[in-house]
């Protein structure tokens, strides 16, 4: 009889115990008030050609390290850089033209005119002399009328000649009308923005770290064929670190922005971190009629910046934050 009250009590103490450690488990299972679950916002970015082009090298792989600038990739840049090169020299070509039109007329080619003009000058005193004998002796009947014609028609001709080469002349003196130089400097500026564009295509073929981060996959490999916008990269960006939770709305009053808050890893690392945005808006719908159940089921976004961030906290990693009371 004594040893199965032994047993007995044995049993009933297990049992006990038994109770105890469930009811503190469930007790230590419950989070205190004022915590939240969220998780290191994932921060990345899909890097991309704006051009379109043969792949003809690529700088990196998965896992490493990039700053701002540096070169990832590059594409066959031989049609972009004769395009430039042709452009450039379209631009020199007007540059040239307008200096041209700028300078004026050189004074050897307005002496060149003035001396046209002098033979033209002479030419018509010559005609108008044989047309005045040729006019005589076809008064007196000495002369045929075909030469008389003859004579006539060059007398015109030296006229029209002499008008001709004075229209030259004028011409050269007052030098380049003001429409031709604005028109020049049309051109001027129409070749210089073929140039800023041939340049930017040439640009877009060198594909740069747009910041620091760490390349997280090699979509392609070189002597890929690819189009504009088509991703070569994804980059996770690093920098600053920001969580991401929702609060239940009686929590609300505790996640004022700027309030200071606690961030733990599930490895139990902790941080420091401070509320940069509270969203105004509720995340779900509430119902036509509210039932306190319902009430406390409405959620709100929030963000959490990490002051002194280090590599313990990844992307996309849960976190646990505490408010505090």
């Amino acid at each position: 009889m004594a040893v199965k009250r032994v047993a007995v009590a044995v049993l009933a103490l297990a049992a006990a115990t038994g109770v105890v450690w469930m009811a503190v488990q469930r007790v230590s299972a419950v989070p205190p008030p004022g915590t939240l679950y969220g998780n290191v916002e994932i921060r990345q970015v899909d890097l991309a050609f704006n051009a379109a082009g043969r792949v003809a090298g690529m700088a990196r792989r998965e896992g490493d390290p990039v700053h701002t600038g540096d070169a990832l990739a590059d594409l066959d840049d031989v049609s972009y850089r004769n395009n430039h090169e042709l452009a450039v020299a379209r631009r020199d070509q007007a540059r040239a033209n307008l200096a041209l039109l700028l300078a004026g007329t050189r004074a050897e080619r307005i002496d060149q005119a003035r001396a046209r003009v002098a033979s033209a000058e002479a030419n018509l005193a010559h005609a108008q002399a044989l047309f005045s004998r040729q006019e005589d002796l076809v008064r007196r009947n000495v002369a045929s009328h075909q030469n008389f014609e003859d004579a006539r028609l060059g007398l015109e001709s030296g006229r029209a000649q002499l008008a001709r080469l004075r229209a030259t002349l004028a011409e050269a003196i007052a030098g380049p009308r003001a429409e031709e130089i604005a028109a020049a400097h049309s051109a001027l500026r129409a070749s210089e923005a073929e140039v800023a564009v041939a340049a930017e295509m040439l640009a877009r073929t060198h594909l740069l770290a747009p910041a620091d981060g760490i390349v997280m996959t090699r979509v392609i490999e070189p002597g890929t064929v690819v189009l504009p916008s088509e991703p070569v990269y994804s980059l996770a960006i690093a920098g600053e670190v920001w969580v991401r939770a929702f609060v239940p709305e009686p929590l609300l009053g505790l996640a004022a922005t700027g309030r200071d808050v606690q961030v733990r890893t599930d490895g139990g690392r902790e941080y420091a971190g401070r509320i940069g945005y509270v969203s105004p808006v509720a995340e779900f719908t509430p119902k036509t009629v509210e039932t306190p159940e319902l009430r406390t089921q409405l959620v709100y976004r929030l963000r959490i910046r990490i002051e002194a961030p280090d590599d313990g906290l990844r992307q996309g990693m849960p976190v646990t934050i505490t408010l505090g009371l």
